[in-house]
């Protein structure tokens, strides 16, 4: 399916805490649905979850596990109003992200997933950004999802964030 309008944006969002579900793995295992399944947990278990700042929307965070591997760790969050670690629920991890200019872009249900990302890396190297250095660790990027979408929708909407340098 070819890809329309290409509309990406350079926003800034400042730090947040986060609190959901850790998951690490290939990638052929996300696409073979692990990172579907943890999405299913976080939405069922979100009642555990205090101080959420839009429950309409949770986040889906990954970073790379292995220098030049095949592996990452995602992470399926809510944004939280800074708990303390008491207020953790038992299983589940904090989050840290510092404050960062993304490059963002509303995926549509009809649009494919692989483009998207294609074409905003495209339209990055395009407008003479950088994107982070790919290091262990390291935000690679991070996609907001509607809470009432169903994580098996095998046409998803969602915003991608990926993170780029400051000029």
């Amino acid at each position: 399916m070819e890809q329309t309008n290409m509309m990406a944006t350079i926003v800034t969002k400042q730090a947040f805490s986060a609190i959901g579900l850790r998951w690490e793995g290939t990638f052929a295992e996300a696409g073979a649905g692990g990172i579907r399944a943890i999405h299913e947990k976080l939405l069922q278990r979100r009642v555990e979850i205090r101080g959420i700042v839009d429950p309409g929307n949770f986040y889906g965070l990954s970073y790379h596990a292995y220098p030049g591997g095949d592996g990452f760790v995602h992470y399926a969050v809510f944004e939280v109003a800074d708990p303390g670690e008491e207020q953790i629920p038992e299983g589940m991890v904090k989050v840290q992200v510092q404050a960062m200019k993304y490059v963002k872009y509303e995926h549509r249900a009809e649009e494919n997933i692989s483009e998207s990302y294609s074409s905003i890396y495209a339209w990055i190297e395009q407008q003479g950004l950088k994107t982070q250095p790919q290091e262990e660790k390291e935000l690679t990027h991070f996609e907001i999802y509607p809470s009432d979408q169903d994580p098996y929708s095998s046409h998803p909407k969602f915003t991608i964030m990926i993170p780029v340098l400051e000029d």
